[in-house]
């Protein structure tokens, strides 16, 4: 008679490990559908472009902070140059009223305000003094300039100390750009990472193309320039084509768009400020773009972050963006505010 035994259930253990790895594979084939596709190019491109803007905004306000923190260091400087020329004056004069104390002395006395200021606490002697009706006309002048010395000196060695505050400040807010400068660098980094070699050479021969189509579209023609020197700054600008944007930089060999339009400036006989925000208040403000001529600058963004120079026909030269270089580009690549004809 055959027999009929029950099949071998399987272990509880052994059933809960297989539903388990069953329950895996399907969560991983479930993530796998739903997983983010990578992005595209296209799509790299644009959230780059939009981190270079923010990096370049936060170098237009490095840019402001190092400046601010070069006048601070100029103005200490001087400061305490002054506090020491005066604190050597101060102990002139004091040592002129010692020996005319001594020569007192030697007479048959010591004035009592003249021994007041040879005490254990000189420089409040005035304050303790009653009256100077005592001291000569020679006295009285010689700590007269004493007290307006002292209070010179006190006034001077405050206003340091309050600059050397601004300067700490200053220096930390520096760092901090900086830090929100690279963050931005290095993000947009990563993104461009995600790109394979081909890609990255596709995007950065478009790039060149369309530097290159605008120039060839920015023949100034029978324009007349904004002014001799405007025209010889765009020139200086122009002869810079293809040099790379580097924040913070103000020439030579890199730039950043502030750093180009005042080195051009300088080198054409004339100075502007450093950062784009200051440019815009440099010159005569030019609202329509119709009325923009060859050398004026023009302004960028609500925050007027971005400078750069009207080329005629439609077109600018600027530094544009990290990871680029000075080149033609489209006045209406960007949010357009005004003109400034320096």
């Amino acid at each position: 008679m055959a027999s009929h035994r029950r099949p071998k259930q399987p272990s509880r253990t052994r059933v809960t490990v297989l539903t388990a790895t069953a329950a895996a594979a399907v969560a991983l084939t479930s993530q796998a559908a739903h997983a983010d596709p990578k992005p595209s190019k296209k799509e790299v491109k644009a959230k780059v472009d939009k981190l270079y803007e923010e990096a370049e905004k936060a170098t237009e306000k490095y840019n402001g902070a190092k400046e601010q923190q070069d006048k601070l260091e100029d103005q200490i400087d001087d400061l305490q140059d002054k506090v020491a020329r005066g604190q050597d004056e101060l102990n002139e004069l004091r040592s002129g009223i010692g020996s005319l104390a001594s020569a007192q002395y030697r007479s048959g006395g010591i004035d009592p305000s003249v021994q007041l200021f040879l005490s254990s606490d000189p420089d409040s002697y005035l304050d303790k003094a009653s009256s100077l009706d005592q001291l000569t006309s020679k006295q009285a002048d010689a700590l007269q300039k004493i007290q307006s010395k002292q209070r010179t000196l006190a006034q001077q060695r405050s206003e340091a100390s309050g600059k050397l505050k601004d300067l700490e400040d200053t220096r930390k807010e520096l760092g901090e750009k900086k830090k929100e400068v690279q963050g931005k660098l290095g993000e947009a980094q990563k993104l461009l990472n995600t790109l394979s070699a081909k890609e990255r050479a596709a995007m950065a021969a478009e790039e060149e193309r369309a530097s290159r189509d605008a120039g060839d579209r920015a023949d100034l023609g029978n324009a007349v320039p904004a002014s001799q020197r405007g025209a010889a700054a765009l020139s200086i600008a122009k002869g810079k084509i293809g040099t790379p944007y580097v924040y913070g930089a103000t020439g030579p060999s890199s730039f950043d768009c502030s750093g180009l339009t005042q080195w051009s400036f300088a080198q054409a006989g004339v100075s502007i400020p450093r950062i784009s925000q200051d440019q815009a208040n440099a010159g005569t403000r030019i609202a329509s773009q119709s009325d923009l001529r060859p050398g004026d600058l023009v302004i960028f963004y609500s925050d007027l972050h971005h400078v750069g120079f009207y080329a005629g026909n439609g077109q600018i030269v600027h530094a544009p963006k990290p990871g680029a270089s000075v080149r033609y580009e489209s006045i209406n690549n960007m949010p357009y505010m005004f003109g400034v004809r320096i």
